[in-house]
C-alpha cells in the first residue's frame, strides 16, 4: 500500500471553536453541507472527511474558508448517521468494524451522487477539485483516474493502494505529517518513486514537529501546529488556484 489502514492516530485529535456559516441541504437519501463564496464561481472543492464526517465541526469550518477563497465547498455525509463519534467511546471497534461498513462499495454511491448535485444545482461549475483528509484521501485517489476531476489534494492519507496511486491522471498535492504511523517515511517515498515513474503532476510537502491528523483537528493553542495547518490549507488553495487558470 502506498500508506496503510487507520489506526488509534486517525481517532484522536482537538475539536476547534467556531460557528459554521454554511447550510445542509439533503439529496436523496444523504445531507450534504454548502459552502458558498461571496461571489459566484465555476470551481468547487468536494470535501471528502476523515471518519468523524460531515458533522464534525472542524470540516464546516475548514469548508468555509475554502469558500472565502473563492471555491464553491461541499461536504457529502459520506456515512449517513454511521461517523465515528468525536471525541470516540472507549473501545471502539475501528477496524475491522466500523471499517467494514465504509468500503468502496458504500462510498463511492454517495461521492458520485455529490457530483450529480453540484452539477445539477451548480450548473456553471466546470472546474472540480477535491481535498480528502485521510478516510477520504484514498476516494481522491480514486477520483483522479475518473476524469472527474482537475486537480486533488491530499493530506495525511490512509489506506491508499499503490495501484490506486499509479492510476491517477490529474495533478496530486500532499501534505505529509512528520510523525505519522499511516503515512511513515517509507510510504512517502514509495509514493514519491510512485509518481515520478508514471511522471504525474504533483508536489508532497512534509511539515515538521506535527502528527497524523494536524491539517483538521490539531491542537491550536501549539504555535507550531496552528502555522502547519494553515499552512497546509494553503498548500491546497494553492495547488487548485495553479490549475483554475
Amino acid at each position: 500500500m502506498a500508506s496503510l489502514p487507520p489506526g488509534s492516530c486517525c481517532m484522536e485529535g482537538y475539536a476547534h471553536h467556531g460557528e459554521p456559516v454554511g447550510t445542509i441541504t439533503k439529496y436523496t437519501d444523504f445531507d450534504i453541507y454548502v459552502a458558498k463564496p461571496p461571489v459566484a464561481t465555476d470551481k468547487v472543492i468536494v470535501y471528502l472527511t476523515d471518519i468523524f464526517g460531515m458533522p464534525f465541526t472542524n470540516h464546516k469550518l475548514i469548508a468555509d474558508n475554502f469558500a472565502q477563497q473563492g471555491f464553491l465547498t461541499v461536504i457529502p455525509n459520506l456515512f449517513y448517521d454511521d461517523h465515528v463519534p468525536f471525541p470516540r467511546p472507549d473501545g471502539f471497534d475501528l477496524f475491522p468494524g466500523w471499517v467494514s461498513r465504509h468500503q468502496p462499495e458504500h462510498t463511492e454511491p454517495i461521492i458520485d451522487k455529490t457530483f450529480e448535485y453540484v452539477k445539477k444545482e451548480f450548473p456553471a461549475v466546470t472546474k472540480f477539485f477535491s481535498v480528502g483528509y485521510c478516510f477520504g484521501a484514498k476516494y481522491v485517489v480514486r477520483l483522479l483516474d475518473e476524469g472527474k476531476l482537475t486537480a486533488g489534494y491530499i493530506a495525511h492519507p490512509s489506506f491508499v493502494t499503490e495501484d490506486e496511486l499509479r492510476a491517477i491522471k490529474a495533478p496530486l498535492s500532499i501534505a505529509a505529517a512528520e510523525t505519522d504511523p499511516i503515512f511513515p517515511d517509507e510510504k512517502r517515498h514509495q509514493s514519491e518513486v510512485i509518481l515520478k515513474e508514471i511522471k504525474a503532476t504533483y508536489n508532497i510537502v512534509l511539515y515538521s514537529s506535527v502528527e497524523h491528523g494536524f491539517a483538521v483537528r490539531g491542537d491550536m493553542s501549539n504555535e507550531v501546529v496552528t502555522w502547519s495547518q494553515e499552512a497546509a490549507f494553503f498548500q491546497a488553495v494553492q495547488w487548485f488556484n495553479r490549475f483554475s487558470k
